[in-house]
C-alpha cells in the first residue's frame, strides 16, 4: 500500500504512541525550519518566493516521512477540521493537538538558542500584522487574512488526501504547493501562521503574543470552514460512499 493511499476503514484506526510522536517531530520540523529560515535570513517582500518554498519544501517532507505514522496533520486547524467532519476521533483529536503545541515550542526554543542574536529583530520568526501591507493595521482583516490561508490549506487537504477519488500519490506536494502559495500572499500581511502551533513556538520563544488570538481564531475559523464546506459541496453532491471516522490525512 502506498503512503500517501486513502484507505475507508470501518472505525476509527487505533492511535498510539508512534503517531503521537510523529506529530511532535512533524510539528517541530514545520516550526523549527520556517523560524529558523526567517531568523536567519531576515526575508523582506523580494524573498517571498523562498519563504514560499521553504514552507512547501518542509511540509511535504513532512507528510511523506510521517504521513503513513499519524496521518501528517502538524497543525490544530487541521485536526479539528478533520474532526468536524468524523475523520478524527475526539480523544486522539486532543491529544494531536496537545503533541502539535509540545513539537512547535521546542521548535522556538530550539531557534532560540541556536539564533539567539540574529533573530532577536523578528522575535525568530513570530507572527505580526503589518499596519504597512493591512489597512490601517486591522486585527479583524489579519483575521481574516488568516482564515483565507488556511481555508486554502484545509481545501486542498480536502480535495488530495480525503476525497477518495483525489490524486491521493501527490497529497504531500499539493499540500505544501498550497500552503507555500498562501504565505507569499499572506506572509507580509500577518506572517502567515495560518496554523496556531506555528504562531505558539516562536511567541514562547520571544515572548511576544501581541493578537495571539486571530493566530488561533483565524485558522481555526479557514479550518472548518474548509473541512465542512468540501464534505457539503463537493463529496455530498458527487454521490461518494459515506466515510467512516478515520485519523489519517495521506497514511
Amino acid at each position: 500500500m502506498s503512503a500517501v493511499e486513502f484507505v475507508v476503514i470501518e472505525e476509527p484506526e487505533p492511535r498510539g504512541a508512534p503517531a503521537f510522536m510523529a506529530e511532535i517531530i512533524g510539528t517541530f520540523l514545520l516550526v523549527f525550519f520556517i523560524c529558523g529560515f526567517i531568523s536567519i535570513a531576515h526575508p523582506g517582500p523580494h524573498d517571498l518566493a523562498a519563504l514560499g518554498l521553504v514552507h512547501a519544501f518542509v511540509l511535504a517532507a513532512a507528510i511523506y516521512a510521517l504521513g503513513g505514522t499519524s496521518g501528517a496533520h502538524f497543525n490544530p486547524a487541521v485536526t479539528l477540521g478533520l474532526w468536524s467532519i468524523k475523520k478524527i476521533s475526539t480523544p486522539n483529536a486532543v491529544v494531536y493537538i496537545i503533541c502539535q503545541a509540545i513539537g512547535a515550542v521546542l521548535a522556538g526554543l530550539v531557534v532560540l538558542l541556536l539564533f539567539k542574536d540574529i533573530g532577536d529583530p523578528v522575535n525568530y520568526g513570530a507572527t505580526a500584522i503589518n499596519g504597512a501591507v493591512l489597512h490601517n493595521g486591522s486585527v479583524g482583516l489579519g483575521l481574516i487574512a488568516e482564515a483565507l490561508g488556511t481555508f486554502m490549506l484545509v481545501w486542498t487537504i480536502m480535495g488530495v488526501a480525503v476525497n477518495p477519488r483525489g490524486e491521493a500519490a501527490l497529497a504531500g506536494l499539493a499540500i505544501g504547493i498550497a500552503l507555500g502559495v498562501a504565505v507569499m500572499i499572506f506572509g507580509p500581511a500577518t506572517g502567515a501562521g495560518l496554523n496556531p502551533a506555528r504562531w505558539l513556538g516562536p511567541a514562547v520563544a520571544s515572548g511576544s503574543f501581541t493578537d495571539g488570538w486571530i493566530y488561533i481564531l483565524g485558522p481555526v475559523i479557514g479550518g472548518l470552514a474548509a473541512a465542512l464546506g468540501y464534505r457539503a459541496i463537493v463529496l455530498s453532491q458527487r454521490g461518494l460512499p459515506p466515510q467512516r471516522p478515520k485519523d489519517e490525512l495521506p497514511g
